[in-house]
């Protein structure tokens, strides 16, 4: 299956493309991957598409560009810097090779963006000088740098199939020591599969060795008739195989004579579909491998039960080594002691540590020779017994020093014992090791249309609204105030649009009353500390937003005609309520109505605190009476609770828990 374009894709999709792609403009470009960059471009009659371009491997546009990532990489922004605002004013194929060459002027400035499609290719920013200024992964090679500041170097050119002539084929012939279908794959940039269709078509054997050839003009012929569509018309397509796409073409090859084959309009959209995945495919395979490293990694008891068996592994081996390096010790007493004896004495005669050191290199005796390394700051000598390393400690005895490793070894048996434990533990955890429950996230409440305006529920079941500001008391009459309703207001300016929803049901006093006393307490008489306030109701008919003439109507203000039912002297007073039953959330409105649904209740009167303070000094009693401080965060933060508090200073009367306390 075909991995990467040849420099007969490139020829074509050069040929396709630059007609397209002249005087395009660059937009944002975006990094998808270690060797894949998206340009975003604008061209002229097209509007906006996307030049994919993957070092190595393709160039061309595609319908199905990679979501952009959240955070660019330095390349893609480095780029974005350069080039982003200009404009392609050529794109070009160089030497019929896999190198591509596009050059954009943006203001006064020149680039060159230069593609490298051979295996390791690059991606490389040049200044007009052909200096690099970035690439896309700095590379060294032994007669060749490609890094920032360097000059770049372009290979050397070659034998196009396209023209060569006669001539030129005789000379590259003599000069290889190859046979024909390699020189034509090397010397000529075609690749093997090129190579090998013209030794098809020409007749030849294509092991021939190129010195012995002679029939030049036979070669010469087939380079005319494979290679002529790359000067005339194109016909793209996929070759497919047991209905696989195996490999996609500018022109048809006698090898695929007799696979199916996926036409396609352009050569553009034949590379396209071949090399970019279908939408979504992408993130279904990133779907698919997420899922398997799922699969493949171990359980929580299964984990440590692997580092608990590796750390036992490890203290047995320690444990050994320490046993082993203390019979050493004994086995070779006669040297240790005749070293740490040797060593002590030579110390206690003046010898400073170089002196010892000095004469050690120069003895012949075993025990010298036994001695690998000496730590003159903690008195510790290195010898090598049965070729393992020992450390002797010239303070102690050789049965001291010896013990010194049983010790040791004694702790590491202590943490194997403790090692086998957590061991058993953890397979006892295992056993009793449940399937995981799936957590199910709690749904959210939908909010009530009405939940955006100020709302209570009467102790009748009616529902009852109200405006916050100017906009909503529009909003109320005009969308939600229909001719079976009741219309509330205050006698005074600065007064909410209430509302109560009858359904065509029969309105209680009961409810009449509490609509009154939610009308006043949320209107500017709060503001005014008053204890009491004057409200009338009528029915939806009267209100109007027809001015007399003359007169002018403000946002939020209506004209009210005909008969006023007033309720005089309300006093002023809302409350704040919990609901903790299935339906857990925080209630507003006046102390009868919230009483008669919520099961903790705070009722509210003109005082000295402003809403957020208030809201705030609320929420924190909430949070000191009830344990379930998470469940207060979510129905009755700061924010929701100032949303029923009326505008100006307030203050809790008194609070009433009927349960849940």
């Amino acid at each position: 299956m075909k991995q990467e374009m040849s420099s007969v894709d490139v020829a074509a999709i050069i040929k396709e493309l630059r007609p397209r792609l002249l005087d395009a403009k660059i937009a944002k470009i975006y990094q998808h991957s270690a060797d894949e960059i998206r340009i975003g471009l604008h061209i002229f009659k097209e509007g906006r598409t996307n030049l994919i371009i993957e070092a190595g491997r393709r160039l061309h546009l595609t319908k199905n560009p990679e979501i952009a990532p959240k955070f660019p990489q330095s390349f893609p922004m480095l780029l974005r810097k350069h080039l982003t605002g200009g404009r392609i004013t050529d794109i070009s194929q160089y030497d019929f090779d896999r190198i591509i060459e596009m050059h954009i002027q943006r203001g006064e400035d020149k680039t060159i963006l230069l593609i490298e499609l051979f295996s390791r290719g690059n991606i490389v920013l040049l200044d007009a000088e052909k200096k690099i200024i970035l690439p896309l992964k700095s590379i060294s090679f032994r007669d060749r740098k490609v890094r920032g500041g360097e000059p770049y170097e372009l290979p050397a050119p070659q034998l196009s199939p396209v023209s060569a002539t006669e001539g030129e084929l005789k000379e590259m012939f003599s000069h290889s020591d190859s046979d024909i279908v390699r020189t034509l794959a090397t010397r000529m940039n075609m690749g093997g599969q090129y190579a090998e269709e013209l030794c098809l078509r020409a007749g030849i054997d294509k092991n021939t060795p190129a010195k012995q050839f002679s029939d030049v003009a036979a070669v010469q012929k087939a380079l005319a008739e494979v290679f002529i569509p790359l000067l005339a018309d194109l016909k793209p397509h996929i070759v497919l195989k047991d209905g696989k796409p195996i490999d996609v073409l500018p022109f048809e090859l006698s090898q695929y004579e007799k696979n199916d084959k996926k036409y396609s309009g352009t050569f553009n959209d034949a590379l396209d579909e071949y090399f970019s995945p279908e939408p979504g495919k992408k993130g279904e395979l990133k779907e698919e491998k997420k899922e398997e490293g799922k699969a493949e990694k171990p359980g929580l008891y299964e984990y440590r039960m692997q580092k608990q068996m590796m750390a036992l592994e490890k203290f047995r081996n320690e444990e050994g080594k320490l046993v082993r390096k203390g019979e050493l010790v004994y086995a070779h007493y006669q040297m240790c002691d005749g070293i740490l004896k040797t060593i002590r004495d030579a110390r206690d005669k003046g010898y400073s540590w170089d002196e010892i050191k000095s004469k050690l290199k120069t003895s012949d005796k075993p025990e010298a020779k036994a001695i690998k390394s000496i730590d003159t700051g903690r008195g510790i000598i290195t010898v090598t017994l049965d070729n393992e390393d020992v450390d002797l400690d010239i303070r102690l005895s050789v049965p001291q020093n010896s013990q010194v490793y049983y010790d040791k070894s004694k702790k590491l048996a202590s943490k194997i014992k403790g090692a086998l434990t957590a061991i058993e533990g953890t397979k006892k955890l295992s056993e009793k090791e449940e399937a995981p429950r799936e957590r199910k996230k709690p749904e959210k409440t939908k909010e009530k249309w009405y939940a955006r305006f100020r709302w209570f529920i009467s102790s009748d079941g009616f529902l009852v609204i109200g405006g916050r500001d100017a906009e909503s008391n529009e909003d109320i009459v005009k969308k939600y105030l229909e001719k079976r309703d009741i219309f509330f207001h205050a006698h005074v300016s600065g007064s909410p649009s209430v509302v109560i929803k009858t359904e065509g049901k029969e309105v209680p006093e009961t409810t009449l009353l509490e609509a009154a006393q939610f009308t006043v307490s949320y209107s500017g008489i709060w503001k005014s500390r008053q204890a009491s306030g004057d409200s009338y109701w009528v029915l939806p008919e009267q209100v109007s937003k027809t001015p007399e003439s003359g007169e002018y109507v403000a946002k939020g203000a209506f004209v009210i005609r005909g008969k006023r039912n007033y309720y005089k002297d309300v006093m002023l007073g809302t409350a704040l309520g919990l609901v903790l039953n299935e339906e857990k959330r925080l209630i507003g409105g006046p102390l009868s109505a919230v009483k008669n649904r919520a099961q903790f209740v705070m009722e509210i009167e003109p005082g000295e605190f402003e809403q957020n303070d208030l809201s705030k000094k609320i929420y924190r009693m909430l949070n000191e009476k009830f344990k379930d401080m998470k469940l207060i965060k979510t129905i009755a933060s700061p924010d929701k609770i100032a949303m029923f508090l009326p505008a100006g200073g307030s203050r809790v009367k008194e609070w009433e828990c009927n349960r849940f306390c």
